[in-house]
């Protein structure tokens, strides 16, 4: 039976913690929904804003994992680090993914880059990712009060990963909402995009 592509979660009688992934390079970092373990967990976050955010990279291949278990990869596409704001709506979901799928940034037989994923038939890896939002304005110590809470952040990336199922069907696998993932990627080029809703560019 085929399974229907989504933000998975992880659920727990406890409250969320915050959980992060650790790149292939050592270069450790946080995603997922979850609060902050040591303080207050709902503190940090509050609404500021109109804006939905992604980190695109374009891979040879990516996968998360979560414990042992393989909970989603692909081939050649794109890695896709998802931050979302409290007021993100529909709007935001369908610009944001049909600006993604329709990137032209892989290469033809010439060599120019003039394919989309949609083109090559690439797939997409979704990775929830709140830090996309930290602010480092006051200090060292980031704050995270423009993330959407988990229990908001959760369907809006359920929502962005069925907006980019419909353009390219049966080829979106996601990370586990609210876990511990180690997320591997093999970068290609490296090519690196940073799209946002709020600048439209």
């Amino acid at each position: 039976m085929e399974r229907r592509a989504s933000c998975r979660r992880l659920h727990s009688a406890k409250r969320p913690i915050f959980v992060g992934a650790v790149h292939r390079g050592s270069m450790r970092f946080a995603s997922g929904g979850g609060g902050w373990k040591h303080a207050a967990p709902w503190r940090f976050f509050a609404n500021s804003g109109r804006e939905m955010r992604a980190v695109i990279q374009r891979v040879k291949s990516a996968s998360v994992t979560v414990g042992n278990e393989v909970v989603g990869k692909i081939d050649a596409g794109l890695l896709i680090l998802l931050g979302v704001q409290e007021e993100d709506g529909a709007d935001d979901i369908a610009w944001l993914a049909q600006k993604i799928t329709g990137l032209r940034i892989f290469a033809d037989e010439s060599g120019g880059w003039n394919r989309s994923v949609a083109d090559i038939g690439g797939g997409v890896l979704v990775v929830s990712q709140f830090t996309l939002f930290a602010s480092t304005k006051k200090g060292t110590k980031p704050s995270w009060h423009r993330a959407a809470k988990p229990e908001i952040a959760s369907p809006l990336c359920d929502q962005f990963v069925a907006a980019l199922g419909k353009h390219l069907p049966g080829k979106v696998q996601t990370g586990l909402f609210g876990a511990m993932m180690d997320v591997a990627l093999v970068n290609d080029g490296p090519v690196t995009l940073i799209v946002d809703t709020k600048a439209r560019e």
